[in-house]
């Protein structure tokens, strides 16, 4: 019995799907605990490239049974083109998927709501993708959504279904709820077969000795107790997130591994201090194709921030690091780490809690100079130029915690494994 979380530990994007997969290999079930399609994960294998919003990447490995749990938001439409295109891509869902009948739903009115809210917001906007996801939260908490198994039972889904219109003080006659309800019986008639109460199933496949990995969405910084609020998700990205999201016991999570970028991207609005507005940045964004897998806009670059990246190591009690896209900086002459705060003369003990405290901080920076060799073809530390092995010895010394998995590249092989 064994059961690993991966998460991301700074605003998301941090190419975790990558390590999920490559992680994968050994699991026997992949289970998603939190998010909606707001998410978007890419995975390239052997030239190939796959994209995924709600379903765990971990399908792509023909045994790995995948989960997406109770903690999650399901846009059923959008899940089921998901599961569509990836079928067409020959990837087998037979007898592998399973989605909680307790997901909340993710309906057209959430998405319609999403974007009268960031516009009624202005200039203070979140920043949201525009997918309903906080709305749909937002219903769930108010104990007013429907929920995936609530598709099975049509009754009560019209019933549900015209509550959750009247209490937005949105109009529906009854020839648009008909229509709705019948995509509605049509999308179940798709999604119903991979429909299961899962948190019985990974509890029991743990029980039976199987390796359970738990895989999260955007990143811990944007957890909506913990994150830069109000600029975060509508969701418990951090760890303890896998408990609450999917029913699993917190005494069974054996580990935590946190994924972290080379260097720093932010999607949306909200704080960034060690941000970057010249050419370096185009650079990095340009070689790292640091743009938003599900919006397409282009994300924040900044340097890495050792301050809020012990933060969240400290929070989710991570046990080992995984460093990503450290290819992507070869070529830059002189690279910088945040390794401190300073405010009004003074330097922070810490990562400041409040957003105008975090506006107004000063980074202080390491300099370590760069390299130029092409990081690709490297399977080992040994194989990368010192100057690389250095800036990766900063990282892991600031965090205090070891650095366990360095990617340096898309493809599943380009994965190096510290021992």
């Amino acid at each position: 019995m064994s059961s690993l979380i991966v998460l991301g530990c700074m605003w998301g994007d941090e190419a975790k799907a990558k390590i999920v997969d490559f992680l994968g290999a050994s699991a026997d079930a992949v289970v998603r605990f939190q998010g909606g399609a707001n998410a978007g994960h890419t995975i390239v294998l052997e030239g190939k490239k796959y994209v995924f919003h709600s379903v765990p990447s971990g399908i792509i490995y023909p045994r790995a049974k995948c989960v997406i749990g109770a903690g999650t938001v399901i846009d059923p439409f959008g899940l089921q083109e998901e599961i569509q295109d990836l079928i067409s891509q020959g990837v087998d869902f037979s007898g592998r998927l399973f989605i909680d009948e307790r997901a909340g739903l993710v309906l057209p009115l959430h998405k319609k709501l999403d974007s009268s809210s960031e516009k009624a917001l202005g200039k203070n906007k979140i920043g949201t993708t525009g997918k309903g996801i906080g709305p749909a939260y937002s219903d769930l908490t108010a104990r007013r959504n429907l929920r995936v198994g609530d598709l099975a039972h049509p009754d009560w889904l019209k019933l549900r279904l015209q509550g959750l219109y009247e209490a937005h003080g949105e109009v529906i006659g009854a020839r648009a709820l008909n229509a709705e309800l019948k995509l509605l019986a049509a999308v179940w008639k798709f999604l119903g077969p991979y429909v299961a109460q899962t948190d019985v199933l990974v509890r029991q496949w743990y029980l039976q000795g199987e390796y359970i990995l738990f895989e999260g969405a955007q990143g811990t910084l944007l957890d909506l107790g913990f994150g830069t609020y109000p600029f975060v998700t509508s969701s418990h990205t951090i760890a303890g997130g896998a408990s609450t999201g999917t029913g699993f016991p917190p005494r069974w999570l054996d580990k935590t591994l946190g994924v972290f970028k080379a260097y720093g991207t932010r999607v949306g609005e909200g704080p960034f201090p060690t941000e970057l507005f010249d050419a370096t940045a185009e650079r990095i964004r340009k070689t790292g194709n640091e743009y938003g897998a599900t919006t397409g806009r282009p994300r924040r670059i900044g340097w890495f921030d050792a301050v809020a990246g012990k933060y969240t190591a400290s929070l989710n009690g991570v046990n080992g690091i995984a460093v990503t896209l450290l290819d992507v900086l070869s070529g830059i002459p002189e690279l910088k780490i945040c390794t401190g705060y300073w405010a009004s003369g003074t330097k922070l003990s810490g990562y400041p809690s409040h957003p105008l405290d975090l506006e107004a901080v000063e980074p202080e920076y390491l300099t370590l100079a760069g390299w130029e060799a092409d990081l690709g073809k490297a399977r080992s530390l040994g194989k990368l130029p010192k100057n690389a092995r250095e800036y990766l010895d900063a990282i892991q010394d600031l965090l205090e915690v070891p650095i366990e998995i360095v990617s340096v590249g898309s493809d599943r092989s380009q994965t190096i494994v510290v021992k």
